[in-house]
This record gives C-alpha cells, structure tokens and sequence, in this order.
C-alpha cells in the first residue's frame, strides 16, 4: 500500500490518495475535504486504504510522511499511556485520526516502510496523483 496526502493551502482544500497492490492487482482510492491540512491528508490516506481491506491483512505501509511515520513507530504508544497527551501534556493534534488509525492498525499486520516523496518512487507518484485528483475533483463540485 502506498498513501499520499496534499493540500492547496495549508488549511486548505485537500486529497489524499492510496495505492493498493495484491496478487498482481491494483486499486486506487482518492478523496478530498474542502479545509483541512496536509497531515490530516496523510493520515486520512492511511486509514481509508486499511478500511478497504475486507479481511485482516498483512500489509506494508509505504509513507512519506514522517509525521504518519514517527506517530505510528514511536509516539503513539507515549500518547495513549499519557491519555492522548504529548511528552508536555498537551492535547495530541488531530487526535481523532490518530485513534481511527489506531483502531484499523490493530485489524492487521502493518510494516511501516517511509520512502522519500516527488523521489521517483513508482507507488508513491501514484499515490500523489491520486491525492491531487482528490482536490481537484473537490473543487469541481
């Protein structure tokens, strides 16, 4: 699975956009939201490409973002033993995504793989052309 996120502004009108590959198949997914930010995009691409899964999968997570990264390789457990509270006790951003994330992480194996983003990477480009349309499909009403 390869997931992207944009924004045109940010807050602004987003996309987020998964590429999913299994046994020789391809699916796409993309959407959009009219103000959001370019890290709800990023983790939004994540959760729609697991909910998609019907059954419990192994899958690797092919991510650009850093932030998707470190918050499901490292800070995510700090923060539900803190009650959702970063290290100094504020609330954790986007908090509703994260448990989302959370909740559909648990239904399968995931192995987080970070690539570099606009590098060349096949699935990723795809995965950001698929995040655009999402914004422009948004805009196009």
């Amino acid at each position: 699975m390869w997931t992207d996120g944009a924004c045109k502004g940010n807050p602004g009108p987003g996309g987020w956009g998964v590429l999913l590959r299994s046994a020789g198949r391809e699916k796409e997914l993309w959407g959009g939201e009219a103000a959001t930010t370019n890290n709800r995009m990023e983790l939004t691409a994540v959760i729609e490409g697991l909910r998609t899964l019907k059954r419990d999968c192994v899958v690797v997570a092919h991510v650009d973002s850093r932030y998707v990264m470190n918050g499901m390789t490292s800070w995510i457990t700090g923060w539900k033993r803190n009650g959702w509270r970063t290290s100094d006790r504020k609330p954790v951003k986007n908090e509703d995504l994260w448990r989302a994330l959370d909740a559909e992480v648990a239904r399968h194996e995931v192995r987080w793989v970070w690539v570099k983003g606009h590098a060349g990477d096949p699935g990723n480009e795809r995965a950001d052309a698929l995040a655009n349309r999402g914004i422009v499909e948004l805009r196009a009403g």
